[in-house]
């Protein structure tokens, strides 16, 4: 919009390779961190599985930062990424609370059941190891592909946001082709699935994926251009880092009362849950104060 600066393609001619190969690997560990918390999602809900990706991926994020970085609001990070840890241990204690009442509720059923002793068995729920390992893992992931983004976008020769973008998504497709036959050999349930189930899926399935993907595509790109945009008319540090980070809260507010994915469970665990989803607000917004000082 200012023919003052660079076009697309001039960005692109004065760039360096090596910012342009950070953007596509900071694509694909982006998209390795996606599918590991689409997996959590799978086994875990919504809930549980925002809650241990975004709290391990934001204290990943804060431990670099304090290492790596000229320290800023140290104590408030410290803090923050405390109170998400925290968060992360009682929903394992909540959910490990629920699935044990809520087996014992069968085997009190199955007691009662007039129905010979062999016809009756108490199926096991899932347990929380393996949710709690790929959202650790994604967590990781996810903490880290800001890393080699941020080190392409800076400095005179850095990526512009539009081309930013396009690269990113590059990686993004490009790794698809390596991790997706990966995950359909070796799926968290079920048995090994091929491309062609891909194409099982309904219209309306396709479309709201397709959907999805455009709008987080549009988040990532107007997250770049704000902070593109002059330091003098960027949104303050505080309410910048509330707004880009708030998302999983929310995600995790949507999978407790949209979807409802613990109804049914006692009283006390889904006070439990919301006292856990308080913790997990409190440490963004430490971390988000944390800003005001750097």
């Amino acid at each position: 919009m200012n023919s003052s600066e660079l076009t697309f393609q001039e960005n692109f001619l004065i760039t360096g390779y090596r910012n342009i190969a950070y953007i596509v690997a900071a694509g694909a560990i982006f998209n390795f961190g996606n599918m590991l918390l689409g997996a959590t999602l799978s086994v875990a809900g919504m809930t549980l599985a925002f809650t241990f990706t975004f709290a391990v991926a934001l204290v990943v994020s804060t431990a670099w930062n304090l290492i790596f970085e000229v320290p800023s609001g140290m104590l408030l990070s410290l803090g923050g990424a405390a109170l998400l840890l925290a968060a992360v241990l009682l929903a394992v204690f909540t959910y490990n609370r629920h699935a044990d009442a809520r087996e014992a509720a069968k085997k009190a059923a199955l007691e009662a059941d007039p129905r010979p002793k062999n016809a009756r068995t108490v199926a096991r729920g899932p347990g929380i190891a393996q949710p709690v390992t790929l959202g650790v893992l994604g967590g990781v992931a996810l903490g880290l592909f800001r890393v080699p983004l941020d080190s392409a976008l800076q400095g005179d020769n850095g990526v512009a946001p539009y081309g930013a973008a396009l690269l990113f998504a590059g990686g993004i497709f490009a790794s698809t082709l390596i991790f997706g036959p990966f995950f359909f050999n070796f799926p968290v349930s079920g048995g090994p699935i091929g491309l062609r189930n891909y194409f099982k899926g309904t219209g309306k399935q396709h479309l709201w994926g397709v959907l999805g993907g455009m709008v987080a595509a549009g988040g990532f790109l107007t997250g770049l251009l704000a902070l593109w945009a002059p330091p003098v008319l960027r949104t303050p540090a505080v309410a910048s880092y509330a707004l880009s980070q708030g998302g999983p809260a929310l995600a995790v507010l949507w999978g407790l009362f949209a979807w409802r994915e613990f109804r049914g469970a006692a009283e006390r665990t889904r006070l439990l849950f919301l006292f856990m989803w308080i913790i997990f607000a409190a440490g963004i917004g430490l971390l988000a104060v944390a800003r005001r000082q750097g």
